[in-house]
């Protein structure tokens, strides 16, 4: 006898029907119409098999106990979330019967078949069944394969952070490696020991910068695997060194709102990612000669259980986002920047933002003649029972929203001491809570 395949273990059909011959019987008319069929002894063989694979199970009625009905309950109950296995019930014709009573509602996904039953009714019953055995199936390797590509994705959102990071770092050291470079050749050709000192003390003060830089991207690759207690302001202070001479030179002020705010369970090294993804967006809109704020608060959000955390706003004055991506903005691979970039980058923070629990929202107006984007970020301050987890599982493709109409005081208050960003405060009144 061949050995049976995967495939086969998965649509094979379970009968237990041990009165007679019945499973015997039953087992010779799926065979001849090329249905692959075991008859296990008992209910709780039958339950180890199917645990093995299984495209459906047919029971007798009077095989089944209350113990039995119990335990193929808890079988169903724990099923994976593509998974409904098909159970046929033969009855006992006549009165309805107590087992069968209980049996219909904890088995869920079942079908009664009244004995005696009509071969054609009985092969029709069966092959539905498997046609929704297989569906389940595709579904589990859909979920797989997506899986798989989501990993693909997020790999590669990495390697574009380092890169986009790794030039940053070189524009920024580059600057004031420069500035030490002349200033030691100052230091040289001086012909006072005064001036030589002052030179001296510049290219300290230059040198300071760059170590001050280096330590915080450092921090950025030592946070610690584990979440821990972070503050949301430190995050952004660090982020924004390593954009600071990018932020000088190209004439963008920057107005820092930092109130109140509450350490929050998170990892940092995400975090950081997040917002220099907000923040490096930002810069691109603006380009020049525009305002950034950036504001961090406590806050409460009302619609998800009057949850505690911290609202994060970025605010700034550039080209907006255009309606038709705006419904789409989280989704990966959709980038307002064209090809000049891999559309991964907001995906990415949506998809840390929901691992701590939170939401993410934006709002954007287009020129002319004033526009401006802004995201508002929530964050409790403790993270879901099953986010610890989630930090390992990253199986599912972002929820964030990206409403229209951004939700929350924080981001109406981030614009509205910016009257050049002309988005409707009416849109923006708070949903949250203060």
């Amino acid at each position: 006898m061949r050995d049976i395949t995967n495939r086969e273990y998965e649509f094979r059909v379970l009968v237990v029907a041990p009165t007679g011959r019945d499973s015997e019987l039953i087992c010779q008319l799926l065979t001849s119409k090329g249905i692959l069929c075991v008859a296990p002894p008992t209910a709780e063989a039958a339950r180890v098999e199917s645990d093995i694979g299984a495209g459906a199970v047919i029971l007798a009625e009077e095989v089944l106990t209350l113990a039995d009905i119990s335990e193929w309950a808890s079988r169903i109950a724990h099923q994976p979330s593509w998974s409904d296995l098909p159970i046929i019930l033969l009855t006992i014709p006549g009165e309805r019967s107590r087992r069968r009573m209980l049996a219909q509602a904890p088995l869920e996904n079942l079908v009664l078949l009244e004995r005696p039953v009509r071969p054609e009714t009985f092969v029709s019953s069966v092959l539905a069944a498997l046609r929704s055995r297989r569906r389940q199936y595709q579904i589990r390797d859909y979920l797989e394969e997506r899986t798989v590509a989501e990993e693909a994705l997020r790999r590669s959102e990495k390697l574009v952070v380092a890169g986009r990071l790794a030039a940053s770092m070189a524009h920024e050291i580059n600057n004031p490696l420069a500035s030490v470079t002349n200033l030691l050749y100052l230091v040289v050709a001086s012909d006072t020991l005064a001036k030589s000192k002052q030179f001296g003390a510049t290219a300290v003060s230059e040198l300071a910068r760059v170590s001050e830089l280096v330590t915080h991207t450092l921090r950025f690759y030592r946070e610690p695997a584990k979440p821990a207690m972070v503050h949301v302001t430190e995050v952004v202070d660090s982020a924004l060194v390593v954009f600071q001479s990018r932020l000088t030179s190209a004439g963008i002020a920057v107005e820092r709102d930092f109130r109140e705010n509450t350490p929050i369970l998170a990892k940092a090294g995400e975090l950081r990612h997040m917002v220099l993804n907000l923040i490096g967006n930002a810069l691109e809109a603006i380009q020049r000669d525009g305002t950034l704020k950036i504001r961090v608060s406590n806050t409460r959000e009302l619609r998800n259980g009057a949850r505690q955390g911290v609202r994060l706003t970025v605010a700034d004055t550039g080209s907006g986002i255009q309606p038709e991506i705006r419904s789409r903005l989280f989704d990966p691979f959709v980038s307002t920047k064209g090809d000049t970039r891999t559309g991964l980058g907001l995906w990415m923070s949506s998809e840390i933002v929901r691992r701590h629990g939170g939401t993410i929202q934006v709002k954007s107006k287009v020129p002319p003649p004033f526009g401006g984007t802004v995201f508002s970020v929530f964050l409790p301050l403790h993270l879901p029972s099953d986010s610890h987890d989630d930090f390992h599982d990253h199986s599912i493709f972002g929820h964030a929203k990206s409403a229209g109409n951004l939700s929350g005081a924080e981001a109406g208050a981030a614009l509205s001491a910016q009257p050049e960003i002309a988005v409707s405060m009416a849109t923006l009144q708070s949903r949250d809570g203060p």
